[in-house]
């Protein structure tokens, strides 16, 4: 039986980085219950709590090395998928129930696709130049758990019959850099030079102006087909791209037309509006019409002053 510390069901392990760093790693079986999501193997898995963050699945299958071969290393922090084979299943049920075509309708589209890349010229699209990058490790959560499931059963009971009371060696697994050269690293990263910066935004902007010119030369007419206006007007292009070259159109598309697709709108007109003060008599009317107002407002006026001194009871004397 293991001599080592226990506390609540969970062997007590001791990690160590450096000659003056120890970290504790807390470990038990894997027990089962209803509310679980994942279905684990029993008696093949172990259960980690308080992981470094920094910790890898390469780091963890090298510590656990002496005392059999690690399946598989699942961080309970990335939420992965239960089973790959029932995701790929549900996936495939998926798109069937969306519509998705038979194998002999994807052949046809391929080999349509590969029709239209004979034909056409393709025009490959610049490349946008990438910042340099220093490649680093993924950080989770502090204390973070993980499940561990061995290739055999002997394997998880040797790891429980060992005497954990010596610090394990951690290992480095990878040149990625850990601890504080990992923020050190990734400072650096995140100022890249300028000269590297200006070719990076170059680059990106020589890729935008390439799709922004390609959107402009679609078009959604086909070519052979007639191209009719909302009007009803049959539109002949020159050259014959688009639309039929027949003869006798009522008129011709632009260029504009012809790049982009769209019609230029017609100038809707204006209703017809009465001039009102263009003779000379409708000006001395409307200044007539004005003054009247002007008098019929001030006896109102006067009339309501009248009426409020009555109910106050104004006595001046």
């Amino acid at each position: 039986m293991s001599s080592s510390a226990s506390i609540h069901d969970f062997t007590e392990i001791s990690i160590s980085y450096s000659n003056s760093t120890t970290h504790y790693i807390y470990a038990r079986a894997h027990v089962s219950s209803q509310k679980a999501t994942n279905s684990w193997p029993l008696g093949r898995t172990l259960f980690l709590v308080n992981v470094s963050p920094d910790a890898t699945e390469r780091d963890i299958i090298l510590l656990l090395k002496p005392f059999g071969t690690v399946e598989k290393v699942i961080f309970d922090s990335d939420n992965p998928v239960e089973d790959v084979e029932d995701s790929a299943a549900e996936d495939q049920e998926e798109y069937e129930e969306q519509g998705g075509g038979s194998p002999d309708d994807e052949e046809d589209e391929i080999q349509v696709r590969k029709r239209r890349k004979l034909t056409t010229k393709k025009v490959e699209p610049p490349k946008v130049f990438q910042l340099p990058s220093t490649p680093l490790r993924k950080l989770r959560k502090t204390g973070q758990t993980v499940h561990v499931v061995f290739l055999d059963t002997s394997s998880l009971d040797r790891f429980f019959s060992a005497s954990h009371k010596k610090p394990l060696p951690w290992p480095n697994s990878s040149e990625e850099p850990s601890g504080l050269s990992h923020y050190l690293a990734l400072y650096d990263s995140l100022r890249p030079p300028l000269d590297a910066v200006r070719q990076h935004a170059n680059s990106a902007m020589d890729l935008y102006e390439f799709e922004l010119a390609k959107s402009k030369r679609q078009s959604k007419y086909k070519k052979g087909e007639a191209i009719v206006d909302e009007d009803g007007f049959t539109l002949v292009t020159r050259g014959g791209a688009y639309g039929q070259t027949v003869g006798g159109g009522v008129t011709v598309a632009t260029k504009k037309f012809q790049e982009t697709g769209e019609t230029s709108e017609r100038k809707k007109k204006r209703p017809h509006k009465e001039k009102t003060s263009f003779y000379a008599f409708q000006k001395a009317e409307k200044q007539r019409t004005e003054l009247m107002q002007l008098k019929k407002n001030w006896e109102l006026d006067k009339a309501k002053i009248e009426k409020l001194k009555a109910s106050r009871k104004f006595k001046p004397y």
